[in-house]
């Protein structure tokens, strides 16, 4: 007639062979399919205790994936919404915050690619950034585009 019903744990195998998931994300999108029986907690447990759900994996597969393309606080506000504890999130953007006027400076290269000829459009190029996550002294050193700054980053 049609296919069988996934179970639980099938269901969040096959969403975990497609990319990392935190155990709240997991939860989020199984508890739908929960039908009286089922234990969603204790199935997570057991893909947690089996090493299927990694909150490190996540937080390196999220880091990995964005930050190239925002800045620290975006990529923060992701891991959070992944359910991640603080200590985990705090790690992740201490390691960013290291690469963050690099970072920004690329993103703004690819998107502008030159200094703005009027205030206007540099607020406009410094708005880009903030919604991209970089911090607003960040934003200001990119587009002010002092290569002193590059420098400094670069040594430390």
């Amino acid at each position: 007639m049609g296919f069988a019903r996934l179970s639980l744990k099938g269901r969040a195998l096959k969403l975990l062979a497609q990319r990392e998931h935190s155990r709240l994300e997991l939860e989020r999108k199984l508890t739908p399919h929960v039908e009286e029986g089922d234990d969603l907690g204790a199935v997570l447990d057991m893909l947690e205790q089996r090493g299927f759900i990694s909150a490190e994996r996540v937080a390196e597969s999220v880091v990995h994936g964005k930050a190239a393309r925002f800045g620290t606080a975006r990529v923060a506000q992701e891991l959070r919404s992944k359910g991640l504890d603080d200590e985990l999130v705090r790690a992740a953007t201490q390691q960013l915050r290291a690469t963050e006027l690099q970072r920004a400076h690329a993103v703004w290269r690819q998107r502008f690619g030159q200094p703005p000829a009027t205030p206007q459009e540099r607020l406009r190029q410094m708005r880009f950034l903030a919604a991209r996550g970089f911090g607003m002294e960040v934003a200001s050193k990119v587009v002010r585009g002092r290569a002193e700054d590059w420098d400094a980053q670069d040594e430390g």
